[in-house]
């Protein structure tokens, strides 16, 4: 591993507290949301305040640069151990944050939610948590803000659920998320209790605090298992992927899935804790977490087949392509690393507007079980036609950011793992395109069936809802450039620690 941690992670210091702002205002907005109750008022203040938060993120990719290796827009309150800053990586995952939360706004009123009020006081709160995630650099703050988005979700699923079957997923979701919290929170302990044994019983939880004095022998090995396990429970990774199947299928259809896996803070969090704070026990374990990756892509394919709800077969597709951004990142590879978070962009756009037109199929037909849906492109063409393209750029299709993402991550594979296990995981992301192509074609090409559901033609905010997910996501496909130029410097600063 190469020396100068510290020099990687110096930062340049902010003339203006705008990190500090971007994490304010989606709170400012929960509580003027809330505050004007159910009127309407209050929800277009919710969707001005997310489109604001949108608009600062720009903000912020326009005060920084991308060639610094540097953490930058720095900012510092020593009495709470509040430490900030962002690199090109953060930023990427700040905008798509920034973007679905907005959609997501958008979303609940074309689907006519009851409390859209409440709802975007939640949705605004949850955006809150996402935002402090990806900016701090303290990993206690981290895990006090994945806290906080957490509670946001379950307030959701308690708050919408309207049946046996809902709060049976919701218990699953709370036991799956408060054990990986836990995990993650017993891991930042670790990391302080060994920055005191090497610093004389002086704590500390700041990434540049931690990185100068990163724990060795056991205490490494154990901060690296509950660090990743904790994180690896909320990406979703293969198998600890038990929670989101049930709530794919019986939570708040589109909402609560989008918060927890349209933004991959599990996957940020590694990159951004796990592999420079526990270097030694990441590359000793890396064939493991790979191996495990691997298997992941063909199991939960497998499962994918087997479903014939759509929402459950949507979320074992989550699983499988999460395979994928595990293996990049941990190919410990600058091209890798690159790949992985852009992949998670578009990831994150893909899924996410896949669900939202899973929600609208649900409020016209009453169901999502495959065998009772035919026929839907007749009638739906415009979103038939956006979930095949969503699709599609889940495996990578040109034109989409998933294509230069996927690229780069099997360019990583094969000089670090050979051709073989490369050749393996791309057979497994064809057979993602076909579970995909597949579930496409039973609900919306095939033939209608007699006495079927009569299905409503596609409203003005559903083609404005899908076409901002589309436009920028073929806009960032076509146009990878400056998303490359964005994270490349970065990539290659949590890639250099790994260079023998």
């Amino acid at each position: 591993m190469t020396s100068g941690l510290t020099e990687i992670f110096w930062t340049e210091q902010a003339s203006l507290p705008l990190l500090l702002v971007l994490q304010l205002l989606p709170l400012l907005g929960a509580a003027v949301v809330y505050a004007f109750d159910e009127r309407r008022t209050g929800v277009t203040l919710g969707k001005v305040f997310a489109l604001g938060e949108l608009l600062l993120c720009i903000v912020a990719v326009s005060h920084i640069n991308p060639t610094l290796p540097a953490l930058q827009l720095a900012e510092r309150f020593a009495p709470l151990a509040y430490h900030v800053a962002v690199d090109g990586l953060s930023l990427l995952f700040l905008l798509l944050a920034a973007l679905l939360t907005f959609l997501m706004t958008l979303y609940g009123m074309s689907r006519g939610m009851i409390s859209p009020g409440r709802l975007f006081a939640v949705l605004l709160l949850a955006e809150a948590g996402l935002v402090g995630m990806l900016v701090t650099v303290n990993v206690a703050w981290f895990a006090a803000f994945s806290a906080l988005e957490l509670w946001a979700v379950v307030f959701l699923l308690r708050r919408w659920a309207s049946s046996r079957a809902e709060i049976h997923a919701l218990a699953r979701f709370v036991q799956y998320q408060a054990f990986g919290w836990v995990l993650f929170a017993a891991g930042c302990l670790v990391l302080g209790w060994g920055h005191a044994e090497a610093t004389g019983g002086r704590w500390s939880f700041d990434l540049f605090d931690l990185v100068g004095a990163v724990p060795v022998g056991k205490f490494q090995t154990a901060a690296f298992y509950l660090l990743f396990y904790g994180l690896a429970v909320r990406t979703p990774l293969f198998p600890l992927h038990g929670w989101l199947p049930n709530m794919a299928q019986h939570g708040l259809i589109a909402v609560a899935p989008a918060l927890m896996v349209g933004v991959k803070v599990g996957i940020y969090g590694m990159m951004r804790f796990v592999l420079p704070l526990t270097p030694a026990a990441v590359e000793t374990w890396q064939p493991y977490v790979v191996g495990f990756a691997m298997a992941g892509v063909f199991f939960t394919a497998a499962l994918a087949f087997q479903q014939s709800n759509l929402r459950r077969l949507l979320a074992f597709a989550v699983v499988s392509h999460t395979s994928l951004l595990v293996i990049g990142l941990f190919s410990l590879h600058e091209s890798g690393i690159q790949g992985a978070m852009l992949l998670a962009a578009n990831f994150g756009l893909a899924v996410t507007g896949m669900w939202f037109i899973v929600g609208f199929v649900f409020r016209r037909t009453g169901t999502t079980e495959l065998h009772e849906l035919s026929g839907l492109f007749e009638c739906i063409p415009f979103l038939a036609i956006a979930f095949l393209t969503f699709g599609l750029a889940i495996v990578g299709m040109p034109g989409t950011p998933g294509f230069d993402a996927a690229h780069l991550i099997l360019e990583a594979s094969i000089d670090k793992f050979g051709a073989l296990p490369t050749v393996a995981t791309a057979l497994g992301n064809v057979a993602a395109a076909g579970f995909l192509l597949w579930a496409f074609q039973r609900a919306f090409l095939s033939q209608a069936k007699a006495g079927g559901h009569d299905v409503d033609r596609t409203l003005p905010m559903e083609y404005v809802v899908c076409g901002i997910a589309l436009a920028a996501m073929l806009a960032i496909g076509f146009f990878t450039e400056p998303w490359l130029y964005l994270t490349e410097t970065a990539s290659q600063a949590a890639a250099a620690r790994f260079v023998r």
